[in-house]
């Protein structure tokens, strides 16, 4: 195959499956040094320090962390494998509109670093749902743990077979092979090395995503004739977008469904899910936990930057000779790698360490929220000694349940898509959750449950609609009426939305009405939608069965947005709409649980 040729080149509907390329022994080196150093990195923090004896140490690294591991760490989390696929699959096929994601940027950090962090880190939970059971009961607890343990689990098999998906399609990489090497390296590490591990591996991962992207960036610009012709060619082959200021909720991919839509797909993310959380309580000042938000942001808007040129020298290099695949980005390293041995293999350790960051994460959060919100309840005689090994043990449990979700999905055809959406789908009425808590003091636990309830309820039934409404499509048609995808976490919308978007040379149906239009709503859209539902729900339930009253209000549990907002009222005002008690100030003593409101509130 010639440099030019790319081996996805369509020439009729029945095209010839492109050749299969081989690994070189320097690239199984690469890779494998990527999986012993992260084992090492565990190993260390299993045999150092406190050697992982306290459920502090292993859960929060005993609070100690410092800012840019942190940092690094929540880059890493949601940084995962099908988004380093699939956002230059995006620009190569619709073009830099996506690059606008990064406006939401701002806010998307700026909100957690000063409103979900003070609450979060004074109160000195562990779990993000022990909140949940502060600021309104056990019940509310329970059932946003059960909710963010059941979007894990469904996203992490997922998450570790696809990328072994199509290295395996590419390359002829033994596909079990690699789905077994990072699920059980990255349990390994996990339970020997807890939190402590997890960050510094993340660090060291992040570190190969950035040298991965940039070899092919570096590589495939010079091999096109350098930046300047890459940007000649996009701009020839309408890749650049303007800034579209299009209204329409249903249209894919506009300034407002990125910009706007996508703070509360980043809210979703860095401000309440308990993989992000739980770094920030690591911290071990809350001064570390917010510079850590800040440091953040640049970090993302270099990786939205590295993800969107290499779609553009992807561009450069082929035109519109290729279709969009899973494969494609694949295809295209290989074929600018195939004279340079060595570095095949670091873009595929790039695109594991992406993997491996997103799994363990999953991993340490999911045995926290099942030892503190679960377990650790309905034991308080256990031993801290105990506590800890059921913790490593539940790290370990959640690793063997990461390769059964593998397998399960490698059976799921069709259904891939709809079972990857569900993270998305529960991530905005779990922000509504919280938002409901810590921004509006009258709403209480039957008000949450409720709206809880309703968020669930609508999020499935749009996603579902969606999902039902693309297969019920003439298979003369592609298998998607238009670019809207289901949600899905941070990048991984773009890699799914491009497998099932209709081509470009598609007429184009006409605007959907009614609920079809809901179906068709954009996926930036779906964390704001849910979680609105989820807050108008339950104050409008809170305020029927009586509203919550400031003396019953645990201190610390409402963030005075609207005591702020409202200042001008008089204090008798203030206090009917509970808007006089101010936030702590920094790192105060852990509420009394007793304070608790019953159930019936």
């Amino acid at each position: 195959m010639s440099r030019g040729e790319c081996p996805l080149t369509p020439s009729s509907s029945t095209r010839a499956a492109p050749p299969t390329m081989h690994f070189t022994t320097p690239d199984y080196v690469i890779f494998a040094l990527l999986l012993v150093a992260s084992t090492c990195i565990g190993l260390f923090y299993a045999l150092s320090g406190g050697r992982q004896r306290t459920t502090q140490e292993f859960l929060l690294a005993d609070r100690s962390m410092s800012c840019l591991p942190v940092s690094l760490s929540l880059l890493a989390t949601f940084q995962s494998a099908v988004a380093i696929l699939g956002v230059p699959s995006e620009i190569y096929t619709y073009g830099t509109q996506y690059w606008f994601l990064g406006v939401s940027y701002f806010l998307g950090l700026l909100i957690p670093a000063h409103v979900f962090i003070p609450v979060f880190y004074r109160l000195r939970l562990t779990s993000a749902y022990e909140y949940l059971e502060l600021r309104f009961n056990k019940t509310v607890r329970i059932m946003g743990t059960v909710t963010f343990i059941f979007q894990m689990v469904i996203y992490m098999g997922v998450v570790l077979y696809a990328p072994a998906l199509a290295l395996n399609a590419v390359t002829g990489f033994d596909l079990w092979g690699a789905v077994l090497a990072m699920g059980l390296v990255c349990t390994l590490y996990t339970t020997l090395g807890g939190l402590k591990a997890v960050i510094w591996t993340d660090v060291f991962q992040t570190i190969v995503m950035f040298a991965g992207q940039l070899a092919v960036i570096i590589v495939g610009a010079h091999q096109a004739g350098g930046m300047g012709q890459v940007w000649r060619k996009a701009i020839n082959g309408s890749r650049i977008a303007s800034l579209d200021l299009n209204p329409d909720p249903t249209e894919r991919h506009t300034f407002w469904t990125l910009g706007v839509g996508g703070v509360f797909l980043m809210l979703a993310l860095y401000g309440v899910n308990q993989a992000q959380v739980q770094r920030y309580l690591s911290s071990r000042t809350e001064r570390e936990a917010v510079m850590s938000c800040y440091v953040v942001f640049p970090c993302q808007q270099v990786v939205l930057c590295l993800g969107c040129l290499m779609g553009l020298v992807m561009f450069a290099r082929y035109g519109e000779d290729i279709s969009s695949c899973l494969q494609m980005v694949l295809y295209f390293v290989m074929d600018v790698f195939r004279d340079l041995p060595g570095l095949p293999g670091l873009f595929v350790a790039c695109l594991f360490s992406g993997a491996l960051s997103t799994i363990s994460s999953a991993f340490n959060s999911l045995a926290t929220v099942t030892m503190e919100d679960l377990i650790r309840p309905y034991c308080p005689a256990m031993t801290e000694a105990k506590a800890t090994l059921l913790s490593k043990g539940l790290a370990f449990a959640y690793g063997l349940v990461c390769l059964a979700m593998a397998y399960t999905a490698s059976h799921m055809g069709s259904v891939l898509q709809a079972a990857l959406s569900i993270f998305g789908m529960v991530g905005g009425p779990l922000l509504g959750l919280f938002c409901l808590g810590m921004f509006f003091p009258w709403a209480n636990s039957t008000g949450a449950i409720v709206g809880l309830a309703a968020g669930l309820v609508m999020a499935f039934w749009i996603g579902i609609g969606n999902f039902v409404s693309r297969m019920a499509v003439p298979t003369t048609l592609p298998p998607i009426i238009n670019g809207t995808a289901m949600p899905l976490p941070g990048n991984m919308t773009t890699l799914i939305t491009l497998i099932t978007a209709k081509p470009k040379t598609c007429v184009s149906l006409s605007r959907p009405t009614g609920v079809q239009a809901l179906y068709n709503l954009s996926y930036l859209w779906y964390s704001a939608h849910n979680s609105t539902t989820v807050v108008i729900v339950g104050l409008i339930v809170s305020l029927l069965t009586g509203p919550m009253k400031e003396k019953d209000l645990i201190p610390g549990t409402v963030f005075p947005v609207l005591g702020n907002l409202l200042f001008f009222l008089p204090e008798y005002y203030r206090e009917i709409l509970c808007c006089v008690t101010p936030l702590p100030h920094k790192v105060g003593c852990r509420p009394p649980r007793l304070r608790i409101p019953p159930m019936n509130q």
